[in-house]
């Protein structure tokens, strides 16, 4: 664990520089931990670290890095949360998934088997972020990886099912937007009178389950 000043009122962690299960493990029990700390104002989570926003007419710098390893000793040895699996149904291709055929020509693969593989996978999401509740998720199979679009669009439609490089995400707002779209969900992944507003967090395990095109 690394820890620097970031400005005159944050701190950034970080746990290497690579994106892994033990990286996102650490990430989050330090996000649990630091949740409920007075004089933290905001807490943004990454792949691999941790960015916290404190306030200085409470808080030092030397403060807030005492409390981070006090508080990521004590939940270190605490139990792990059991993760929350959600399935999240998807309408692959066509006006659903409209760059679904560029990502086969990509891989090599045919249209079929992208679908087969995306909704094989295992997802876990890393962290939420970018747009409101966007969901970066990890497990994306190698053999999918497609670059994003040179141009990115101005109009993605909330519920779409995208690829970006190496990792997978589903847009929960109407929003502009690079990704390759492989398909959408009805699923409302942001409701703002819910509690809490956002379907997925931190933490979360993802399946991707395929829905016939007349699925509503």
């Amino acid at each position: 664990m690394t820890i620097r000043p970031a400005s005159d009122r944050s701190l950034l962690i970080t746990f290497g520089d690579e994106i892994s299960l033990h990286a996102h493990r650490q990430v989050k029990l330090l996000t649990r931990a630091m949740e409920t700390v007075r004089g933290i104002l905001n807490l943004h989570p990454a792949y691999a670290s941790l960015l916290v926003d404190f306030d200085p007419r409470l808080r030092t710098h030397p403060e807030v890095e005492d409390l981070v390893r006090e508080r990521m000793e004590s939940a270190s040895h605490a139990p792990d949360v059991p993760a929350r699996t959600v399935e999240i149904p998807v309408r692959y291709g066509g006006e659903s998934g409209p760059d679904l055929d560029d990502v086969a020509r990509h891989t090599g693969l045919s249209p079929a088997r992208v679908i087969e593989f995306h909704a094989a996978a295992d997802y876990v999401v890393y962290f939420v972020g970018f747009s409101t509740c966007f969901p970066y998720l990890g497990g994306l199979p190698p053999e999918l990886a497609t670059p994003r679009l040179s141009a990115p669009r101005k109009h993605v439609p909330a519920g779409s099912v995208a690829i970006g490089g190496s990792q997978a995400g589903i847009y929960p707002l109407a929003s502009p937007g690079g990704w390759r779209l492989i398909g959408h969900t009805s699923l409302r992944l942001f409701d703002p009178e819910g509690s809490p507003p956002p379907l997925l967090r931190m933490g979360d395990r993802v399946r991707f389950v395929p829905v016939p095109e007349d699925w509503v």
